[in-house]
């Protein structure tokens, strides 16, 4: 029986081939916030490995929206212009290709993972950071000005800005990063908003950033692509974000069109008891999916073909975004999707023959 993750999906004008999606996962090697060799390397491969959307790593739409130093941005028209040749070329792979358009607040000016953690300082290229609220993530990190209404504003209107290059580009769908701990999802937490004016409080204001990035992005969207956002569903504090009040703020973006919900978890304090074992988050993706009516990705430690399709089977989401599996198997889809489903390059078929 063919996996049923080799069957299409279709999200808006945009269809994709297979229920199998790349994960945004940042890669730290950009210059500038421009790409270099190695995302051209790293995002290719994938998409011949049989993908059926890449999704771009976490792509800051202002310089000090960037996590480190080393990340993508698309801030300018220059940075656009840096991304269309790799758009180009995973299309040329055959693969569907998104990009995730991030903020990463107080989570900004960070180090790269394996060189180190916590801030960096503006002697080593660091910069000052933003937040809801003047709380730290940490004590590694630096404390965050707390953002004013015109830093707000500025902040929505380069979302959008970024959403325009974006397609421009020619990339083929866009998603919203308000998962993890970075801006948005510090917006929406009781445990880093503090705040007692319009954006702050209750759900409605926590949620108000949300609201008005999803309204910027869309505008910039044609009418046939699809929008993502990637949420934490829930924080696994107490006190924190939970899955109801996400469920209710997904089903205000929703009216608002957005498409597909990418569910994650945590990220946005320490101390955090998460689950973690195989498919963790799964559940989340479908309490999100019964409450809202939205598509929902599931992903985390997410590494069988049969557990995809226990997955799709019970209705629990509908794609899998693989994440780790891909970093170290850049072929696993092409190797687990059914025959016919299965995308070979033409200089690839007489391997297959």
């Amino acid at each position: 029986m063919a996996s049923l993750f080799s069957g299409s999906i279709r999200l808006r004008g945009l269809e994709l081939s297979n229920r199998l999606f790349m994960a945004p996962m940042c890669q730290y090697s950009a210059m500038d916030g421009k790409p270099t060799e190695w995302h051209l390397r790293h995002y290719v491969e994938r998409a011949v490995g049989g993908i059926g959307l890449v999704m771009l790593e976490a792509t800051a739409v202002s310089p000090e929206g960037r996590i480190t130093p080393a990340d993508l941005g698309l801030w300018s028209d220059a940075h656009r212009d840096a991304l269309k040749p790799l758009v180009d070329v995973l299309h040329s792979a055959g693969a569907k290709v998104g990009v995730q358009l991030a903020h990463a607040g107080r989570k900004a000016s960070t180090a790269v993972p394996w060189l180190g953690k916590g801030s960096v300082s503006k002697s080593d290229g660091g910069w000052d950071t933003v937040a809801p609220s003047a709380q730290p993530f940490d004590d590694s990190h630096t404390t965050p000005d707390a953002l004013a209404k015109d830093g707000i504003d500025r902040i929505v209107h380069a979302f959008g800005e970024a959403a325009r290059r974006a397609v421009e580009a020619g990339f083929d769908t866009v998603e919203i990063h308000a998962a993890h701990g970075y801006l948005l999802h510090q917006f929406l937490s009781p445990l880093s908003n503090k705040r007692h004016d319009d954006y702050g409080v209750s759900l409605e204001g926590r949620s108000r950033l949300a609201r008005e990035v999803v309204s910027s992005v869309r505008l910039n969207l044609p009418d046939s692509m699809p929008l993502f956002i990637r949420v934490s569903a829930c924080d696994w504090i107490e006190g924190g974000w939970d899955v109801d009040e996400c469920a209710s703020m997904l089903r205000d973006v929703a009216t608002q069109a957005v498409d597909f919900v990418d569910v994650s978890s945590g990220g946005v304090a320490p101390g955090a008891k998460m689950p973690v074992g195989p498919g963790y988050q799964v559940g989340l993706a479908s309490r999100i999916r019964a409450a809202t009516g939205l598509p929902t990705g599931a992903v985390g430690l997410i590494t069988t073909a049969e557990q995809i399709d226990q997955i799709l089977l019970a209705g629990a989401a509908d794609a899998v975004s693989l994440g780790r599996l891909l970093l170290r198997d850049p072929y696993w889809p092409s190797r687990n999707l059914s025959a016919d489903a299965r995308r070979v390059p033409s200089q690839y078929l007489r391997a297959y023959n």
